[in-house]
């Protein structure tokens, strides 16, 4: 089913972190139609922020109708939303894009920063050994949220939670190994990532960040370069928020 637009009731909302908020929405439809990977759209109440805001689902509750989203901060836009409370609404549209194409082998599930998010609603949905590691800057989200849905491992850049460095050194400092790779944050870790899938013979499948426009497709505001043409641009490129934000490593150039 496509994407709805619908106002959403907020439930709930809290500071988790340094400029990261974690929001539950009454989303009906959105929710019920929702996976792991996908994200929905933000539409702000000032006339001067004309183009909505992307955000990745966290976790999805299709019983109740809900949707749990994590964001930072990071302009006018998720400043506003920052500020909603309980009891408050806002109008979204979802769910857009693809998700990530769950397979029933021993994965590694892999986030960066605010790339973290996505990867706990995949945790829940994926049925097969899980592997999890989580790469911060300093401080810490979400962990509790992670416990008992598969191995987790840490890094972080001060080294004061887990491994110091990146995810990579994880990878390597733990030994971690599995058949497939899902992954989502910053471009250099996913070029790494990638890097390193293909290093071990693993499939990966990468959730990009990317600034997005429309959202859905249309204004190729939001394109990335691909391996193969694409046949709605013609070159080689992909639309973030329509063929993706989770592509197969193998399809795109990072």
């Amino acid at each position: 089913m496509g994407a709805t637009k619908v106002t959403a009731k907020i439930v709930s909302q809290e500071r988790i972190a340094t400029g990261i908020y974690d929001m539950v929405l009454e989303a009906g439809a959105v929710a019920v139609n929702a996976q792991a990977g996908q994200f929905v759209s933000l539409y702000s109440k000032d006339g001067s922020n004309l183009l909505p805001r992307p955000i990745s689902i966290c976790e999805i509750d299709k019983d109740k109708g809900t949707i749990r989203l994590v964001y930072r901060v990071v302009g006018k836009g998720t400043k506003e939303f920052s500020h909603l409370e309980s009891g408050d609404y806002v109008d979204i549209m979802g769910p857009l894009g693809n998700g990530f194409s769950k397979k029933d082998k021993v994965a590694i599930l892999i986030g960066g920063g605010i790339g973290i998010p996505p990867m706990l609603e995949l945790a829940k949905e994926l049925n097969c050994e899980k592997n999890i590691v989580l790469g911060y800057r300093d401080e810490t989200f979400l962990l509790d949220d992670f416990d008992g849905l598969g191995e987790i491992y840490m890094a972080s850049e001060d080294g004061k939670t887990g491994v110091k460095g990146t995810v990579i050194d994880a990878l390597e400092g733990y030994g971690i190994r599995g058949d497939i790779i899902y992954a989502c944050g910053p471009t250099p870790m996913l070029k790494a990532v990638k890097e390193f899938a293909f290093a071990h013979h693993m499939e990966a499948q990468l959730s990009l960040e990317e600034k997005m426009a429309c959202g859905i497709g249309a204004c190729l505001a939001c394109v990335c370069n691909s391996t193969e043409v694409d046949d709605h641009s013609h070159v080689k490129n992909k639309r973030i928020c329509k063929d993706g934000p989770v592509f197969d490593a193998g399809e795109v150039e990072l």
